[in-house]
C-alpha cells in the first residue's frame, strides 16, 4: 500500500492562492504607482536634488525605456528560474529600490535606484500573468487576470495622486517609503501564500492553443490600440480645455471618476474574457474607436468631452484583462515570453501613440488629437476581429510545474 501522499489537493490552496492573487495585485500597484510619482513630484524632487525638472522627467522616461528594451532578453534569461523564489527576489529588489529611491541625496543615486527597480519590473510583468493564472482552473483566468489587472490601475487612478499628496507634505523620499511599504507587505503575504508548484498551472506555463500567427496578430492589435488611446490619453488636458474649453480644475474630478469605471470595466473585462475572448477584445476596441470618432466630431460640446474621458476608463479597463487572457490563449511557447512580448509591445504603443499625439497637435491642431486616436482604435478592431477565436484547448506538454 502507498504511503500518505504529499500532493496538495487544490482545495486546500483556495485561501492561500487567493491571499497570494491578492498580494500580486498590491504588487503590481506598486510597481505602477512607483513608475510614475516623479510625475507629481517635480519641483520638489528638482529644488532637493538641485536639479532641472526637466531632468527629473527623465527618471519616468528611463524607467519606461528600460522596461522596454529589457523585458524579453531578461525574461527569457530567467526562463529555467523557479518562479516562487523568482518572484519573491523581484520583490525583494523592489522593496530595497524603492526604499534606496528615498534615501537618495544626489540625483545619479536616485537614478541607479530607480533603474533597478525598472529592471525588476521588467521580469515581473513577464511572468505575474502565468504565476497567477497558474494558481486557479482555466475556466477563471478571465477574472484572475482582472484582479492582477486592477491591481495596475489602481496606481495612476488612486497610487500616484496619493504619493504625491504625501510627498508635498512629508517630502518626497516619504511617497517612496510609502510605497516600500506597501511592497514588503505583498512580499510577506507572498511569502507565505505562494505555492511553490501551483497545482492548477497546466494551462499557464504554455500557451493553451498555441498559434503563432494569431498570437502575431493579438500583439499589432496590443501596439495598435495603446497607440490610440496615448494619443488622445496624453494630452487629455489640452484637449479638454483647447477643445472644449473645460476648467483646468475639471481635469482631476473627471480622472476620478474615469478610474471609477476603469473599475468596471475590469471586473466586466475578466467575466466576458471568460466566455468569449474574441468579443471580450473586440467590444471595448469598438467603444474606444466610437468615442474618439465623437470626440473629434462633437468635441466643442463640454458633456461630450468629459463622457469621452470617463468612457477611456471603461474601455481600457476590459480590454486589459481580456487582452492577457488572449496572449496567453495562443502564445506560441513559454507564456513568460508571449507577456513580456506584450508588454514590450504595450510599450511601443505608449511611445508611438503619444509621439504622434503630439506630431497631431503640432501640425494639425488639439481637435485633431482625437481623430488619430479614432483611426488607431479602429485598426485595432480590424487585426481583433481578424484573430478568430482557437478551437478546443488541449493540455499542454510541458506545465510551469515542470520548471
Amino acid at each position: 500500500m502507498p504511503g500518505p501522499s504529499t500532493t496538495t489537493k487544490p482545495s486546500a490552496l483556495d485561501r492561500r492562492s487567493v491571499a497570494a492573487l491578492l498580494a500580486l495585485a498590491v504588487a503590481a500597484f506598486c510597481y505602477v504607482t512607483v513608475e510614475t510619482v516623479p510625475v507629481g513630484l517635480l519641483g520638489e524632487i528638482a529644488r532637493d536634488l538641485d536639479v532641472s525638472q526637466s531632468q527629473v522627467g527623465l527618471l519616468v522616461t528611463a524607467y519606461s525605456v528600460t522596461v522596454a528594451v529589457v523585458t524579453l532578453p531578461l525574461v527569457k534569461l530567467v526562463a529555467r528560474v523557479p518562479r516562487r523564489p523568482l518572484l519573491l527576489a523581484l520583490m525583494a529588489v523592489m522593496v530595497v529600490a524603492t526604499a534606496g529611491s528615498a534615501a537618495a541625496t544626489e540625483y545619479g543615486m536616485l537614478v541607479a535606484a530607480r533603474i533597478a527597480t525598472a529592471l525588476s519590473q521588467a521580469v515581473f510583468w513577464g511572468i505575474v500573468g502565468p504565476i497567477a493564472a497558474g494558481m486557479f482552473p482555466v475556466e477563471v483566468r478571465g477574472r484572475v487576470m482582472a484582479v492582477v489587472y486592477t491591481g495596475g490601475s489602481i496606481g495612476p487612478m488612486l497610487g500616484m495622486p496619493a504619493a504625491t499628496w504625501l510627498g508635498q507634505r512629508a517630502g518626497w523620499p516619504v511617497a517612496f517609503l510609502a510605497i516600500a511599504a506597501m511592497g514588503l507587505v505583498a512580499f510577506g503575504t507572498l511569502l507565505a501564500a505562494l505555492p511553490s508548484k501551483p497545482t492548477r498551472n497546466e494551462h499557464a506555463g504554455r500557451g493553451t492553443t498555441p498559434d503563432a500567427r494569431r498570437f502575431a496578430l493579438v500583439l499589432v492589435t496590443t501596439v495598435l490600440s495603446v497607440a490610440g488611446f496615448f494619443a488622445v490619453y496624453t494630452y487629455t488636458s489640452t484637449v479638454i480645455t483647447a477643445v472644449a474649453g473645460m476648467s483646468a480644475a475639471a481635469l482631476g474630478p473627471l480622472l476620478l471618476i474615469r478610474g471609477l469605471a476603469d473599475f468596471g470595466g475590469i471586473a466586466a473585462g475578466g467575466i466576458l474574457s471568460d466566455r468569449s475572448q474574441r468579443l471580450a477584445v473586440t467590444l471595448p476596441l469598438i467603444l474606444l474607436a466610437a468615442i474618439f470618432a465623437a470626440l473629434w466630431a462633437f468635441g466643442s460640446d463640454p458633456w461630450v468631452a468629459g463622457g469621452v474621458v470617463v468612457l477611456t476608463g471603461l474601455s481600457m479597463g476590459a480590454f486589459s484583462p481580456a487582452l492577457q487572457n488572449r496572449v496567453m490563449e495562443f502564445a506560441p511557447g513559454s507564456t513568460d515570453t508571449a507577456s513580456a512580448a506584450n508588454s514590450v509591445a504595450f510599450n511601443v504603443g505608449i511611445a508611438l501613440g503619444s509621439s504622434l499625439g503630439g506630431l497631431t497637435l503640432a501640425h494639425a491642431g488639439a481637435q485633431h488629437i482625437a481623430l488619430t486616436g479614432a483611426v488607431f482604435a479602429a485598426a485595432a478592431v480590424v487585426t481583433s476581429v481578424l484573430t478568430t477565436d482557437p478551437g478546443p484547448r488541449r493540455e499542454p506538454a510541458n506545465s510551469l510545474a515542470d520548471r
